[in-house]
C-alpha cells in the first residue's frame, strides 16, 4: 500500500434530501486525503439531486434509476478508484479523523481486507438503542481472523459485533471488495449484509471499538413488527444465503443458517408469498436430504427464538 493510498468515500441515498448535506460534509472535511467522495442517487424524488449538484466537481455524482442498495452499492465502486473503500450510509456521518485512523490501521498489516468500527448512535430515537453503544466497552481493538467461525455457520456468539456492524462502519480494501462485488441485484435492501458476511468469510481485518462515525436513529430506520417488513426480512436473509452460497461454496453453513432463519420467520408471520416460498425451493433444491432436514430443525429453532423474542418487545 502507499504511503498515502487515494480513499473512495461511497454515499448511497435514497429520498434521504434532508440529511444528505450532512453526511457529504462529513465526508469532504476529513483530515486525511487524498479522498474521493461518490454520491450514488438511486433515483430519488425528493431535493437529493439539487443538494448533489449544488458541490460541483468537489463530489462525483452517479445519478440512475431507482434499483435498490445493491444496485447503488455497485455503481459506486464501479466508479471509484480508492485502494481503500469507505461505505457511508446518506443519514449518517462520519467523525472528521476516520479516514485518517482507518488508512493507519490498515497499513499496520497488509493481510487484512476489512475494517469494522463502532458507531455511535444519535438522533431523536436514539435513547431507544443505547444499549448498541455498549459494545464498546469491554472489547479490544485489533487484528481478527473469524473465517472459521463463518465456514463453521456460526450466526452469534463470537460474531456478535461484527454481524451488527452497519453500512457506515464498514471499510475494505479495493483487492477484497474485488472478490465480493458485484452484489445480486435482487437484494435491494440491507445489501451490505451480503458484503460483510463474505468478507468475515474470506478474510481476516481489523476490528476497532472506537466511534468513528455516527449513525442517525430515526423512524425511517427502525425495524417494525409489522408483517411486510418481516416478510421483506426474510425474503433478504434467503438472497443472501443463495448469493454466498453461488459465490462462496466453503460458507455453506453459513447460507444454510441463514435460509434457516429466513424460513422460521416466514413460518412465524405464516407468510405464503409466492415469490418467498419459491426462493426458498430454489435453495433447497441445490442442497443434500442431510442439509435440508438439519435446515428444518434449524428454522424450528429460529421461530420459537423469534416468536419469544418478539413477545418480550425485542426489536431489531
Amino acid at each position: 500500500m502507499k504511503s498515502q493510498p487515494l480513499v473512495s468515500i461511497l454515499i448511497n441515498n435514497y429520498n434521504y434530501g434532508r440529511f444528505l448535506k450532512t453526511a457529504i460534509e462529513s465526508a469532504l472535511n476529513q483530515t486525511y486525503q487524498p479522498t474521493e467522495v461518490i454520491v450514488v442517487d438511486d433515483g430519488s424524488t425528493d431535493q437529493s439531486r439539487e443538494i448533489i449538484s449544488s458541490y460541483g466537481d468537489r463530489i462525483k455524482p452517479i445519478l440512475k434509476e431507482n434499483g435498490g442498495q445493491a444496485s447503488a452499492f455497485n455503481a459506486g465502486f464501479a466508479a471509484s478508484q480508492g485502494e481503500i473503500v469507505c461505505f457511508l450510509d446518506s443519514d449518517d456521518l462520519f467523525k472528521s479523523k476516520k479516514v485518517t485512523a482507518v488508512v493507519h490501521d490498515f497499513q499496520q498489516d497488509p493481510t487484512i481486507g476489512w475494517h469494522f468500527h463502532s458507531l455511535e448512535l444519535f438522533g431523536s430515537h436514539s435513547d431507544a438503542s443505547r444499549q448498541e453503544l455498549d459494545l464498546a466497552t469491554s472489547n479490544v481493538s485489533g487484528l481478527y481472523d473469524l473465517r472459521s467461525y463463518l465456514q463453521k455457520g456460526k450466526l452469534r456468539g463470537s460474531l456478535s459485533f461484527e454481524l451488527s456492524t452497519a453500512t457506515s462502519g464498514m471499510c475494505f480494501r479495493r483487492s477484497l471488495l474485488e472478490q465480493i462485488l458485484p452484489v445480486a441485484e435482487e437484494i435491494r435492501i440491507t445489501s451490505d449484509d451480503y458484503i460483510k458476511y463474505a468478507a468475515l468469510g474470506i478474510s481476516c481485518g481489523f476490528i476497532s471499538f472506537h466511534s468513528l462515525a455516527q449513525q442517525r436513529i430515526h423512524g425511517n430506520n427502525a425495524y417494525t413488527s409489522n408483517s411486510t417488513i418481516l416478510e421483506l426480512r426474510a425474503k433478504t436473509q434467503i438472497l443472501t444465503a443463495h448469493s454466498l452460497k453461488d459465490k462462496f461454496p466453503k460458507l455453506s453453513k453459513f447460507s444454510n443458517n441463514l435460509v434457516a432463519m429466513g424460513i422460521g420467520i416466514s413460518w412465524w408471520i405464516g407468510s405464503a408469498e409466492f415469490g418467498l416460498q419459491s426462493l426458498i425451493k430454489d435453495y433447497l433444491r441445490a442442497t443434500t436430504f442431510s442439509e435440508r432436514f438439519e435446515i428444518y430443525l434449524k428454522s424450528i429453532y429460529y421461530r420459537f427464538i423469534y416468536h419469544h423474542l418478539v413477545a418480550f418487545g425485542f426489536k431489531r
